[in-house]
């Protein structure tokens, strides 16, 4: 069986984070990246649909120690999956990769103090070891999408199309295109769609905010030209976290006030006498739900073309011919695009056990957002739903390669979170509180359990920067052991720990 002191699973965004901060920082650790499919890269290699982009400036989505060059800072998914890839190359660790490997099933053992894991590769199955298991494979399923459970979808004659899974070649130049959804996904496609000559309307239940900005940064490409390429996109990365941040805590704050603004703004940029309240006025603050990017306002100049419309109503049923609406409307379509969500899933849905007992991750708290109460050595990196994904993965690899190096240099060979008893009775929330969007919403049940402080789930990155990267990394949540001893982390004790990372994200 073959044993790596770690294994991290994925090669998207987190993973490839977790693989170049464990190069560099844990030298004498022997790792490998299990990657399912046949390419790096995640989302950015998985998604094909058309206009397909980040909606995360790249001087935040980007990692930490890898300057973006491009002068796009909203930029398209094949420069994001070009950068995804340089940077496994740059820093070796495309060396360290297995493709086509799918993590099914995970057991730990306390008496070996290891991992094991059982794997698909091809058709064949295998085992593989570890000492720590690093999860980085995001949040959503690569193999199935929610299903709106619209009546009468076969009934219709046309092409049924959903965005994660776009069919190559797809021709849709001159036909009628009904986008069913009104987030990130449905307002790329639209725009896109239109501007290669389909004439498309998307089809919503209700309004999404919007923000239009310009798809390039200015003050970025200025001061690429005048310093250092480090210290522009670090100065760049600062200010986009600065404004990220001040702009959320005004949704807390002020949300009237940010509301009105956002709408005016929308307003401007809308054919005259367009309505407004029904298309683009949410019932619901702003970043109650994610706000929508639109990179140079294309969404509202397809709309102002007449080469796009936005239509808000409830679906009756799909028919032969297109969309009957419970209002008693048609919409006629060649082509249905159903842009209405992911499936998200905890830890790739896979199956982990503890000496022999299933966890139920729903039973459990997580410990800062980033492990999981007793279930030992296990780590798994989930973004911000409310800021750059990236900002919370670069975060996540630093700890945990403190983490390692600091059981290392104690002698631990077991880390489990455990519930002490003042945490008994403390207040308990969803994985994800205060963001009522659906997809999150439908799923909640099935993650983990939110507490009080280090079982604090925060989603703010000033927090955890003060909570993840400059606190101790051993507190009395952590019970390390080795050879069958454990004791409650002090730190009162002398710390041993590999100072946190100097950066600006």
């Amino acid at each position: 069986m073959e044993h790596f002191d770690v294994i991290i699973v994925g090669a998207g965004i987190s993973g490839v984070s977790a693989a170049v901060h464990l190069d560099r920082e844990c030298p004498d650790q022997s790792y490998c990246v299990l990657e399912r499919r046949e390419s790096v890269g995640g989302t950015w290699d998985l998604f094909k649909y058309p206009g397909i982009r980040s909606d995360s400036d790249m001087h935040t989505l980007g990692f930490n120690f890898k300057p973006w060059k491009e002068s796009k800072a909203i930029a398209d998914g094949p420069s994001i999956l070009k950068y995804v890839k340089e940077t496994t190359q740059e820093y070796g660790i495309d060396e360290h990769i297995k493709f086509s490997h799918k993590l099914t099933n995970a057991q730990w053992s306390s008496h070996d103090a290891k991992w094991t894991l059982d794997v698909d590769h091809g058709d064949a199955q295998t085992q593989m070891s570890c000492n720590f298991l690093f999860m980085c494979s995001g949040y959503y399923s690569h193999d199935e999408v929610h299903d709106p459970r619209i009546d009468g979808v076969e009934n219709f004659a046309g092409e049924m199309v959903n965005p994660q899974f776009w069919p190559e070649g797809l021709t849709y130049k001159g036909k009628r295109v009904v986008v069913v959804g009104s987030g990130a996904t449905a307002m790329t496609l639209v725009p896109n769609m239109a501007a290669d000559g389909a004439q498309v309307t998307m089809l919503q239940r209700s309004p999404t905010y919007v923000v239009a900005r310009p798809d390039q940064d200015a003050l970025a490409n200025f001061l690429r030209k005048i310093l250092p390429e480090k210290w522009a996109y670090n100065l760049t990365r600062f200010k986009n976290i600065e404004m990220q941040r001040y702009f959320y805590y005004q949704t807390r704050t002020a949300p009237a006030k940010v509301k009105k603004q956002l709408l005016d703004m929308v307003k401007q940029m809308l054919p005259e006498g367009y309505d407004m309240d029904k298309h683009f006025t949410p019932n619901y603050n702003p970043w109650d739900q994610r706000l929508c990017l639109v990179p140079n306002a294309d969404l509202f100049e397809s709309i102002k073309s007449g080469k796009a419309e936005v239509v808000t109503a409830e679906i009756d049923q799909i028919t032969e011919s297109g969309i009957r609406l419970k209002n008693g409307d048609e919409l006629a379509a060649d082509i249905i695009v159903l842009a209405t969500g992911l499936k998200l899933e905890v830890l790739a849905g896979v199956p982990f056990s503890v000496d022999g007992e299933a966890v139920d991750f729903s039973k459990q708290f997580t410990y800062k957002g980033m492990m999981y109460s007793g279930v030992p050595n296990l780590a798994n990196t989930f973004g911000y739903v409310n800021a750059s994904w990236t900002l919370r993965a670069d975060l996540t690899s630093e700890w945990v390669c403190r983490l390692i190096e600091h059981m290392n240099k104690s002698g631990a060979t077991q880390v489990t979170p455990v519930l002490r008893q003042e945490d008994q009775g403390m207040q308990t929330l969803p994985w994800i509180a205060d963001f009522p969007a659906g997809y999150m919403q439908r799923v909640m049940h099935l993650f983990p359990q939110q507490g009080e402080g280090p079982w604090k789930n925060t989603q703010n990155f000033a927090i955890d920067k003060k909570m993840i990267r400059n606190a101790p990394v051993a507190d009395s949540a952590l019970v390390f052991s080795a050879n069958g001893k454990s004791n409650s982390a002090d730190p009162r004790q002398s710390e041993i720990d590999a100072q946190p990372q100097q950066s600006a994200g």
